[in-house]
């Protein structure tokens, strides 16, 4: 009986041994793959995110994409990913409409603001005083004021600036309601500080990149609308490399409040799944990390951090207080961002460059002539708020080693049908020189680029190399003094980006990877014009 004893302790003794080694290494095995779904302006806290993760031994992902691409995820069903996190809940609101989404909380605060060139800002007479959307308005409405901008309907940053205009204009910060939306002088006040918009995009961090590289190229933007944090990170960033500063500028009458919601997806990937999310989530709201997030400028619950001191070079104060402009209900925010779509914004003249060279036969011609339905479909561009409106203008110039044809049109429906029809006879035969088109299309556009009234783009769609010179299409674009940017959009997993690239650079522009879904990427694009 006592060996019997014995023999089932040193068992026992044995059973503990994994168990102890697990408490001492501070996990018990892998921890669960995570991916989040989460907005290009929350890149900074990846490293919190990770840090977290790393302690529970799993693999965690950040995926990140504009506002309205994260609401049309959630629209379709299962997004594929395990959370959640926009700039803002009204596209959780607005979206989420199977209700998939639950434990939903606010991480940081981020107001939208207008970050001014401080020589500008001193110009204008804006420094150490009060600046309202009035003073905004006169500035641009005497060309004074010219400013980047994301999309409205793209980007939270361009909804929040877009409803802090609205709500100037109807002059009451606390609730937009639908009716106000038919009140003239409220349109009027939004379209004159829309006529501002130098630059538009469908990304937050890629138009403050935009502000810096114009710093280094020269182009010297005036002004950007993004968040108080992004303003920071993109001051510092212009400081370190010796350019002047942004100024901010907080509108008296009220900023719209990016509130950062961190949520789960019901996604049926269990319990544990879920509690890593709860942990995360806590982890994120401990007073600890709280601290460590608002020395990037971003404001956290009074009394879990210390703010930031303000800094009087830059006007930047994350401990200030501001006025709210209270989020309306999801019913006026679609309402509002389908006038500011079809009504209120910049119009733009976009110049499509269709590859329909000989290695586009098959898969990549089908994938181009897909893509023209859609582009050229209103009730399709409609769902995702990228249609075309009749003051819009339309180039489109099919390709090969030559130009095939040039035709114009207007974003009228009937319009657009025609042009359609036209497109889908197309067929790929040739070789391919896209350098000749773009300086084609330049050519085509410049009657129109002197008025200052459109948003001016050239998309280039291609899968392969240009076997012309970029010198083509250089020289005729610098010659002609306008800030035309191009855009690419590739075929095929096999395509070499670099002459497009090379393109963007020049020009400010911007490559769409189109293998996976060219609709997708055209969505993009417009989104950036």
């Amino acid at each position: 009986m006592r060996t019997f004893r014995l023999l089932r302790r040193h068992l026992a003794l044995i059973a503990t041994v994994p168990l102890i080694a697990a408490l001492l290494s501070g996990c018990g095995g892998p921890g669960p793959q995570f991916t989040i779904l989460s907005g290009s302006e929350n890149d900074v806290l990846e490293p919190l995110v990770q840090e977290f993760c790393k302690s529970r031994n799993a693999t965690c992902t950040m995926r990140y994409q504009g506002s309205l691409d994260i609401a049309l995820a959630l629209k379709a069903g299962d997004p594929g990913a395990d959370a959640v996190w926009p700039a803002a809940s009204i596209w959780i609101d607005m979206f989420d409409t199977t209700r998939r989404v639950k434990m939903v909380k606010s991480i940081v605060q981020m107001p939208v603001i207008l970050g001014v060139r401080r020589s500008k800002a001193e110009a204008l007479g804006w420094i150490d005083t009060k600046v309202t959307a009035r003073d905004i308005l006169a500035a641009v409405e005497g060309g004074k004021l010219k400013f980047l901008m994301t999309s409205a309907t793209q980007s939270n940053s361009g909804a929040a600036a877009y409803l802090a205009m609205l709500a100037a204009g109807i002059g009451k910060p606390d609730l937009i309601e639908a009716g106000d939306l038919d009140k003239p002088e409220v349109l009027a006040t939004a379209r004159g500080l829309l006529k501002g918009v130098e630059r538009s995009a469908g990304s937050s961090g890629w138009l403050a990149d935009l502000y810096r590289d114009g710093e280094r190229s020269g182009a010297r933007y005036q002004a950007i609308w993004n968040y108080e944090a992004v303003i920071k990170e993109t001051n510092d960033k212009l400081i370190a490399e010796n350019h002047e500063p942004l100024y901010a500028i907080y509108p008296a009458d009220g900023v719209a409040i990016a509130d950062s919601p961190l949520g789960f997806v019901d996604r049926g990937r269990g319990k544990e799944v879920e509690s890593f999310f709860a942990d995360l989530q806590a982890f994120l709201l401990n007073g600890d990390t709280q601290g460590k997030i608002s020395k990037t400028g971003r404001r956290v619950e009074i009394g879990r951090a210390t703010p930031l001191a303000a800094d009087p070079r830059t006007n930047l104060d994350p401990s200030r207080p501001v006025t709210v402009i209270r989020p309306p209900e999801p019913a006026v925010i679609q309402k509002a961002l389908l006038i500011y779509q079809e009504a209120l914004r910049r119009p733009s003249l976009t110049a499509l460059c269709l590859d329909v060279s000989g290695s586009m036969q098959g898969a990549g011609e089908k994938q181009l002539l897909d893509a023209m339905r859609f582009l050229l479909t209103p009730e399709r561009t409609r769902e995702v708020l990228v249609q075309w409106t009749k003051s819009d203008e339309i180039l489109v110039l099919p390709f090969s080693d030559h130009i095939l044809w040039t035709a114009r049109a207007s974003g009228d429906e009937n319009e657009q049908a025609s042009l359609l029809a036209r497109a889908l006879e197309l067929r790929a035969n040739g070789g391919t020189d896209f350098y000749t088109c773009a300086a084609q299309a330049l050519a085509a556009m410049k009657s129109r680029l002197g008025d200052g009234q459109h948003l001016p783009a050239i998309v280039i769609m291609t899968d392969g190399k240009s076997q012309g010179s970029m010198s083509t299409f250089e020289a005729a674009w610098r010659a002609d003094g306008h800030r035309v940017p191009v855009f690419g959009v590739t075929f095929g997993s096999e395509v070499d980006r670099s002459q497009l690239d090379n393109l963007a650079k020049l020009t400010g522009g911007r490559v769409f990877d189109g293998s996976k879904s060219l609709t997708d990427a055209f969505r993009a694009v417009r989104g950036y014009n």
